[in-house]
């Protein structure tokens, strides 16, 4: 077993700030260098990685690294939400099934790894997997064969995995809650991610990548003065770089005025009690990660909807003007959405629906473009009957 403390020293330092920026990995800190290393030794190989770290610190970016510098960089890169996944359909969705073989199998489907062969599947959030899918990915580990859901017939497929979590596996296993083999099978090679809070000085650079990419698609020009970035180097992001994404594409479409201070980073850090205008549906502490999602959706449909009158005018003139429609072919209905008579709820249905057919059904990416959880997508999806 290996780990990225354990890095590589032969590495210049020209070749590896190429491959950060061929691979999207930002930072100069020694833990990010550390980890680059070990990517750059380990990417050419076929063997099994471990990748750890805390929520959102990044680690489908190290997983897509390791994959595009390997030999098999051609050939499909699939991600797999481990958590995401309902248990019940979970073996289904790896490994396929048969038509007939449970109730809804109305043809016969292949299995993500089937649909990786050649490739690379990584499979997140590992330490949800349940035990009964346990024994399956180990077989496929140390034999690469597999049987679909409803078969008896042992099938073959060349995959590289890449696994990763934000639990600690060792806890996991002494508390019999993952398998102790399957741990050590995995973990050939153990990368940890550091948390943001201890490479604070990464910071400047994500936020200058954030600006560049999200700030040109708004078309607004930001500037964050010198006592803004400090307040964001404080804090301690526990959500990692994801939280920290997160806010800077909140302050770009929520803030009126171009100039970023600390008084404007804190009132998105939730370290000032005023909200920040009048406009704003309050965002409140202290609740249900389900919950926080839902009134961020309603937060950013409220904002779309203002928007929306004040382009119009005045709210009576709302009233004799036809409703408000789509271009053809960016929502679901091919028809008019009223955003005035619309409920929330009917709002949010509409969004969720247009996120889907945006991305032609990939949940995961219309999740992340929601900011909410595959797991929460699931579940409004079946709400809504979508």
């Amino acid at each position: 077993m290996s780990d990225v403390t354990a890095g590589a020293t032969n590495i210049s330092p020209g070749d590896r700030q190429a491959f950060q920026r061929r691979h999207g990995i930002i930072g100069r800190s020694t833990e990010i260098r550390e980890v680059v290393d070990t990517i750059m030794q380990v990417a050419p190989t076929d063997i099994t990685v471990l990748v750890t770290g805390e929520s959102g610190t990044g680690k489908e970016v190290i997983a897509k690294a390791i994959h595009g510098a390997s030999r098999r960089a051609a050939r499909r890169f699939i991600p797999v939400n481990c958590g995401a996944i309902p248990e019940g359909i979970l073996e289904s969705e790896l490994f396929g099934h048969e038509k007939g073989s449970f109730t809804g199998a109305v043809e016969t489907r292949k299995g993500y790894f089937e649909l990786a062969d050649g490739g690379t599947i990584f499979l997140d959030e590992i330490g949800d997997t349940p035990i009964s899918t346990q024994v399956k990915l180990l077989r496929v580990l140390e034999s690469g064969e597999f049987m679909r859901v409803g078969s008896s017939e042992p099938r073959k497929s060349d995959v590289r995995i890449i696994a990763a979590t934000n639990k600690s596996l060792d806890e996991e296993v002494r508390s019999k809650r993952f398998r102790q083999d399957l741990y050590f099978r995995l973990r050939s090679v153990n990368i940890r991610i550091p948390p943001l809070r201890n490479r604070r000085g990464d910071v400047p650079l994500l936020v200058e990548s954030f600006l560049l990419s999200l700030a040109g698609e708004a078309r607004k020009d930001i500037l964050i003065t010198d006592d803004g970035m400090a307040a964001l180097m404080r804090h301690s992001w526990p959500g990692n770089v994801r939280e920290l994404r997160n806010v800077i594409e909140s302050i770009i479409i929520l803030e009126r005025g171009n100039v970023v201070d600390e008084h404007v980073v804190a009132k998105y850090l939730h370290l000032m009690e005023e909200p920040h205008d009048e406009r704003s549906l309050p965002m409140h502490l202290g609740k249900a990660p389900e919950q926080a999602e839902r009134e961020l959706i309603f937060r950013l449909l409220w904002e779309i909807k203002t928007d929306i009158q004040e382009l119009r005018g005045m709210v009576g003139e709302l009233q004799h003007r036809p409703p408000l429609s789509l271009p053809p072919g960016d929502n679901d209905h091919g028809g008019t959405v009223n955003m005035d008579e619309m409920t929330l709820r009917g709002m949010e249905e509409e969004l969720i629906a247009h996120m889907l057919h945006r991305f032609h059904g990939n949940r995961r990416l219309a999740a992340e473009a929601l900011n909410i959880s595959e797991r929460t997508l699931y579940r409004k999806i079946k709400d809504y009957g979508l």
